[in-house]
C-alpha cells in the first residue's frame, strides 16, 4: 500500500538550532484524548484544559526535558486532551563553549521521555494501555519571526481551550 507523501513544512536551508522562538504542535496518535478534558467556565466563554494523571505526567516530563537542555526554555504552552502546543526558545549566548541544540532534538527527547513515563504508569496500573504509540510520528513547527508573530502564537495558545470544539484537533 502506498502511503501519502508528507509535506515538509520546514524552511529550506534554515538552521533550527539558531537562537529564536519556535512554535511546536505535537498530536496524540489518532487524536485520542489521553491527557484530560476541557472544562468550560460558568460564563460559558472561558475554558481551561484540565489534566488527568496522563496529562500531568506529560507536563512533568515537559519541564524535565526542557531543564535537560542548556540554552532552551519553555516560554508558553498548553496541554490539550489530544495535543500539545508550546513555544520553545533557544538562546545560547556562547555557542562556542557548548553546541547548540536544534528544536528537533528537544521535541524528540520530549516525545521519547513521555512515552517511557506513560509505559511505566501503564505497567504500574495507573493508566490504561495505549496502541503502540502515544504521539503521531511527525509534528508541526513554526519559526516565530517577529513580535507580531509571537503575539499571535501566544494568543492562539492561550485561547486554545476556549476554542476546543472548533479546533482542528478536536475529538469528542
Amino acid at each position: 500500500m502506498d502511503l501519502p507523501q508528507r509535506t515538509n513544512l520546514r524552511l529550506r536551508e534554515y538552521d533550527y538550532s539558531l537562537n529564536g522562538a519556535y512554535f511546536v504542535t505535537i498530536c496524540v496518535k489518532d487524536r485520542a484524548s489521553l491527557f484530560g478534558r476541557v472544562v468550560v467556565g460558568a460564563d460559558l466563554v472561558s475554558a481551561r484544559a484540565e489534566l488527568n494523571p496522563a496529562g500531568r505526567i506529560v507536563e512533568e516530563v515537559l519541564h524535565e526535558t526542557i531543564q535537560a537542555f542548556a540554552g532552551v526554555h519553555l516560554d508558553r504552552y498548553v496541554i490539550m486532551p489530544n495535543h500539545f502546543h508550546g513555544i520553545f526558545v533557544i538562546s545560547r549566548a556562547d555557542t562556542r563553549s557548548a553546541p547548540t541544540v536544534p528544536v528537533t532534538s528537544v521535541v524528540q527527547a520530549f516525545k521519547s521521555k513521555t512515552t517511557v513515563a506513560y509505559i511505566k504508569a501503564v505497567k504500574a496500573g495507573l493508566l490504561l494501555p495505549f496502541d503502540k504509540q502515544i504521539w503521531q510520528r511527525n509534528y508541526y513547527e513554526h519559526v516565530i519571526r517577529n513580535e507580531k508573530d509571537y503575539l499571535r502564537v501566544c494568543q492562539y495558545i492561550d485561547e486554545n481551550p476556549a476554542r476546543w470544539e472548533e479546533d482542528e484537533y478536536y475529538s469528542a
